[in-house]
């Protein structure tokens, strides 16, 4: 009978380890398998980010080229305009009036400005000459003469602060100032340049991979265009970060430089956070699944406890009814009296233990009474019924404990762990019983000399059907637990054990 209950037992155990390992298995290799397959998608988007970062540099590279061509066309402008003021200067100055060819070259030089606005300036700051101020579709634009130059000394004005001027010293002592202005060519080129950039930027800004993307000036410190939806500071802040996700693109735009830091898309953020998620879901449904089963199960377990408990004690209740007569009939005839004083304390002792059982799935009235005597009257029951080689110790005997209990389901409870601490001591060791009060609860502990047990089976022994004896099915450590923990509400576990010096099992019952 030990082997085969050990058999079951173990075969449970490994049953529940190999399904456990099974279901680990299944949800680390799906995980596995989800995880990769979101690398391959977050692999296929970093992928089409850096074509879109190759296509943004190309295109920094015609916005690079346009300001090129425009600084390049600025600085022939100014030259054209330094020979336009050697040539005025020619002009102006008396002492060159005798050089008919110079004067010549000269005019035609001055003559052959079309394009750029000019405003010269005498010593006192007033319009001596001007030209090209209005373009050929705007020759019929009429100043009244009264603002006429107090309109050009303000465009002169605005140029100087442009740097846009020369100082022509037309002999000793007398200067005049040849501002200008840049040409309409330039400034549409200019124009256009900018509306380049500003394209540029918003393209950045409205990629329709919608992936968060910052770009900075070469500080690193003042957002130029960004798509996340942040105060300048707060952005600033996740530039650390993206730069640790992704190396940031740098832009040369020839005159500066910017960088891009972009990161990957909410949607592949989620999709990481997703099999966890799932599978999180999927443990709680089975974890609450399995503790609803549980509940019907131990429910079940219950009732045919109860069933079978009730059964056994109908049972019982006609052959100790008869036993009760035969043994009065015994009594009042001329028979030994000792052995009929001994067979009518086996059917006491059989009427408890059939109430017992008929309390069982029944309501269970609790009464405040001495645990102490309590136990000492089962201990005092079981020590002439034991090996005379076992040593029942009972510590404290004197002290009461008042504790609400049902004795006859108690005296079950100490019966079951001594008849097992007799079998773990083989009928030969001392059992040690004592009592101790800690604030609202009484413990009882049962000290044996036996073989001991594992730090293992510590808990399995409370189990039903586990059982290390030849005989019996396993039942009387899990009828006690139950009846302590449901019944009183209280707890009984092993308190310390030791293989080859004994056990030590603890019930803890509230006042």
């Amino acid at each position: 009978m030990k082997g085969v209950k050990s058999d079951m037992y173990s075969s449970k155990q490994r049953w529940k380890v190999f399904l456990l390992m099974l279901a680990l298995i299944i949800v680390g290799g799906s995980l596995v398998l989800s995880n990769y397959m979101v690398s391959k998608i977050a692999d296929k988007e970093t992928a089409k980010a850096k074509q879109w970062a190759q296509a943004i540099q190309k295109k920094a590279e015609l916005v690079r080229f346009s300001q090129r061509t425009f600084i390049s066309l600025r600085a022939k402008e100014r030259e054209r305009m330094q020979l336009i003021v050697a040539a005025q200067k020619t002009l102006l100055n008396p002492s060159n009036l005798g050089v008919n060819q110079d004067v010549a070259f000269a005019l035609s030089i001055i003559n052959g400005n079309k394009d750029i606005p000019v405003i010269l300036l005498d010593d006192r700051g007033e319009v001596s000459q001007y030209k090209n101020i209005w373009s050929d579709s705007t020759k019929d634009y009429m100043v009244e003469p009264s603002k006429m130059d107090e309109l050009l000394k303000g465009m002169a004005s605005q140029w100087k602060k442009a740097n846009r001027y020369f100082t022509l010293e037309v002999f000793e002592g007398f200067n005049m100032t040849y501002t200008y202005d840049e040409s309409a060519t330039l400034k549409a080129l200019e124009k256009q340049s900018d509306s380049l950039i500003q394209a540029f930027n918003k393209d950045l800004i409205s990629d329709s991979r919608l992936m968060p993307v910052i770009l900075v000036d070469s500080t690193k410190k003042h957002v130029l265009a960004s798509n996340v939806s942040a105060s300048n500071a707060k952005v600033i802040k996740e530039l650390k970060a993206y730069g640790q996700r992704n190396e940031p693109i740098k832009i040369d735009l020839g005159n500066q430089i910017q960088w891009l830091f972009y990161d990957q898309s909410p949607e592949v953020k989620q999709l990481r956070w997703f099999p966890y998620i799932q599978f999180g879901l999927i443990a709680l449904v089975v974890l609450i699944g399995y503790l609803v089963f549980s509940t019907f199960r131990r429910a079940e377990q219950n009732q045919v406890w109860a069933g079978m408990a009730k059964e056994t004690a109908h049972q019982l209740g006609t052959p100790l009814s008869s036993l009760s007569a035969w043994v009065d009939l015994l009594e009042a005839q001329a028979v030994d009296k000792e052995p009929l004083y001994e067979m009518r304390k086996d059917l006491i002792r059989l009427e408890k233990v059939t109430d017992r059982f008929s309390k069982i799935g029944s309501e269970t009235k609790l009464e405040t009474a001495d645990v102490v005597l309590t136990v000492m009257q089962v201990l005092d029951y079981l020590r002439v019924r034991l090996s005379n080689k076992i040593d029942i110790r009972l510590e404290q005997a004197t002290v009461s404990y008042p504790v609400p209990h049902n004795i006859a389901l108690m005296e079950w409870v100490i019966e079951n762990i001594t008849k097992n601490a007799v079998d773990a001591m083989e009928g030969v060791g001392t059992l040690s019983v004592r009592f101790e009060k800690e604030g609202t609860w009484i413990h009882i502990e049962l000290e044996d000399t036996g073989k001991g047990l594992l730090p293992n089976q510590f808990k399995t022994i409370f189990q039903p059907g586990y059982s290390t004896k030849k005989r019996g099915w396993g039942l009387g450590l899990s009828l006690a637990k139950r009846i302590i923990e449901s019944y009183h509400k209280g707890k009984i576990y092993v308190l310390r054990s030791e293989p080859g010096k004994g056990t030590t099992f603890r019930i803890s019952l509230p006042l």
